[in-house]
Protein backbone atom coordinates (compact mmCIF):
# COMPACT_ATOMS: atom_id res chain seq x y z
CA UNK A 1 0.00 0.00 0.00
CA UNK A 2 1.34 3.43 -0.91
CA UNK A 3 1.19 6.60 1.14
CA UNK A 4 1.22 10.15 -0.23
CA UNK A 5 2.17 13.60 1.00
CA UNK A 6 3.03 16.99 -0.44
CA UNK A 7 6.23 18.82 0.40
CA UNK A 8 6.98 22.52 -0.01
CA UNK A 9 10.43 24.10 0.34
CA UNK A 10 9.60 24.87 3.99
CA UNK A 11 7.03 22.30 5.14
CA UNK A 12 6.03 18.66 4.78
CA UNK A 13 2.46 17.43 4.99
CA UNK A 14 1.04 14.43 6.77
CA UNK A 15 1.09 11.01 5.13
CA UNK A 16 -2.24 9.92 3.64
CA UNK A 17 -3.23 6.48 2.39
CA UNK A 18 -5.08 8.01 -0.56
CA UNK A 19 -3.83 10.58 -3.08
CA UNK A 20 -7.19 12.36 -3.15
CA UNK A 21 -6.95 12.97 0.62
CA UNK A 22 -3.43 14.34 0.24
CA UNK A 23 -4.71 16.75 -2.42
CA UNK A 24 -7.70 17.74 -0.30
CA UNK A 25 -5.51 18.73 2.68
CA UNK A 26 -2.55 20.22 0.75
CA UNK A 27 -3.76 23.75 1.51
CA UNK A 28 -2.92 23.20 5.20
CA UNK A 29 0.82 23.43 4.44
CA UNK A 30 0.45 25.83 1.52
CA UNK A 31 1.19 23.22 -1.15
CA UNK A 32 -1.79 23.94 -3.39
CA UNK A 33 -5.57 23.74 -3.60
CA UNK A 34 -8.43 21.87 -5.23
CA UNK A 35 -10.18 23.96 -7.90
CA UNK A 36 -13.91 23.80 -7.13
CA UNK A 37 -14.97 24.25 -10.76
CA UNK A 38 -12.77 21.66 -12.43
CA UNK A 39 -12.04 19.43 -9.43
CA UNK A 40 -8.36 19.45 -10.36
CA UNK A 41 -5.48 19.95 -7.96
CA UNK A 42 -3.41 23.10 -8.49
CA UNK A 43 0.06 22.87 -6.93
CA UNK A 44 1.97 25.98 -5.98
CA UNK A 45 5.50 26.45 -7.39
CA UNK A 46 8.09 24.35 -5.55
CA UNK A 47 5.56 21.75 -4.39
CA UNK A 48 6.55 18.09 -4.72
CA UNK A 49 4.57 14.89 -4.25
CA UNK A 50 6.30 12.24 -2.15
CA UNK A 51 5.14 8.63 -2.46
CA UNK A 52 6.13 5.89 -0.03
CA UNK A 53 5.29 2.36 -1.09
CA UNK A 54 5.27 -0.90 0.77
CA UNK A 55 7.95 -3.35 -0.24
CA UNK A 56 6.70 -6.49 -1.96
CA UNK A 57 7.89 -9.85 -0.69
CA UNK A 58 7.99 -13.19 -2.51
Amino acid sequence: MSKYRFITPHRAGKWYSDLSLAKRFAHVIGAGFLDNRSGEFVAYPGTKLEVAGAMLRD
